[in-house]
């Protein structure tokens, strides 16, 4: 039986595809400000919890 040639990596039973081809049409989030908005989140609620 011949190898399939594709550029994907399939893992956990076909639940996870990896593709190495970036869409530049997608939105592009910066690692630093997913935890920069993670951690005003966080702080929010904080607040929140204090204050009531």
């Amino acid at each position: 039986m011949p190898k399939k040639k594709g550029g994907r990596l399939i893992s956990s039973a076909g639940l996870v595809n990896y593709y190495e081809s970036e869409d530049r049409r997608a939105l592009q989030i910066s690692p630093v400000v997913v935890i920069a908005i993670s951690l005003a989140f966080g702080i929010f609620i904080l607040a929140l919890s204090i204050l009531y």
